[in-house]
């Protein structure tokens, strides 16, 4: 195993896996515990049509992808609140409408582009240093946010009108983490790519929800099978010579399935009946 480490682009894998595992199972915890499951695949496909207007304008696709990811998150946020629906409902309504879009401007470029379908499917083994920093940065201030407004997000998690009342900036929390969800899903696309992003966000949050009702212990254990996942799913892409994004999707999906299994939650449901 220590040839892995002689490589650059091995390294630098290694260490992207470990910083997106970790800021999308943190992230996680907020979707699943607030009933977002889907917000991370309608601002996925959503960044991914701001990257196809971004090859077809021959512009950068990430600043492209960052703006509708951003817009997305606040438009979904919006309409989900002043329109009185359930989050799912804006978010099947972007969802369709980024993918139409992306449609679109692939159909109106002039030639078939690869690198698009790269930010669709990842490519972990190409990311570079300055990818990495700028998923470190997101990370950071993830982190940041979670530790300033920990009361407020348990708060907010709960029971947003009652936060309100009560005279916390639930909006604030409410956006901001919106916002950091698209950010996390951006800045994530490069190395697991648009379709598998999602699942790294809301399946380590699952398993860990799973195995505990504590939300630092959720959290805690939702890093660790996110961070966890994405080291295997590297591991084994490499010595089985398969896709890397697909691994480690399949190797958390497998965790989750395991805390299934062995889920304190499960057991009651079976003591009651």
């Amino acid at each position: 195993m220590g040839e892995i480490f002689a490589y650059e682009f091995m390294r630098r894998s290694l260490i992207a896996s470990f910083v997106v595992g970790s800021l999308c199972a943190l992230i996680g915890v907020f979707v699943i515990l607030k009933g977002l499951s889907f917000m991370g695949a309608g601002i996925a496909h959503s960044a991914f049509a701001g990257v196809t207007l971004g090859f077809l304008t021959g512009t950068n696709p990430y600043i492209f992808s960052i703006i509708f990811g951003i817009l997305a998150a606040v438009v979904i946020g919006v309409i989900g609140e002043k329109g009185n629906f359930r989050m799912d409902i804006p978010i099947g309504i972007i969802f369709a409408f980024a993918m139409a879009l992306a449609i679109l401007f692939i159909g109106l470029l002039h030639r078939y582009d690869a690198r698009v379908m790269n930010y669709l499917f990842g490519d972990i083994l190409s990311v570079q240093w300055i990818d990495i920093i700028i998923v470190g940065i997101v990370a950071v201030i993830s982190i940041l946010f979670f530790f300033l407004f920990y009361k407020e997000i348990k708060f907010v998690i709960f029971d947003k009108e009652l936060a309100e009342v009560s005279g916390m900036p639930a909006n604030f929390i409410f956006y901001g983490f919106l916002i950091l969800i698209a950010l996390t899903v951006v800045t994530s696309m490069k190395a697991v790519g648009v379709i598998l992003v999602f699942a790294q966000i809301v399946t380590p949050a699952a398993a860990a929800y799973q195995l505990t009702h504590r939300f630092w212990q959720i959290v805690t254990l939702s890093i660790i099978f996110g961070v966890l996942s994405s080291f295997i799913g590297l591991i084994v892409s490499y010595y089985l010579n398969i896709p890397s994004g697909a691994s480690i999707v399949i190797t958390v999906t497998l965790i989750f399935l395991l805390s299934i299994v062995f889920s304190p939650k499960r057991k009651r449901v079976k003591i009651k009946r």
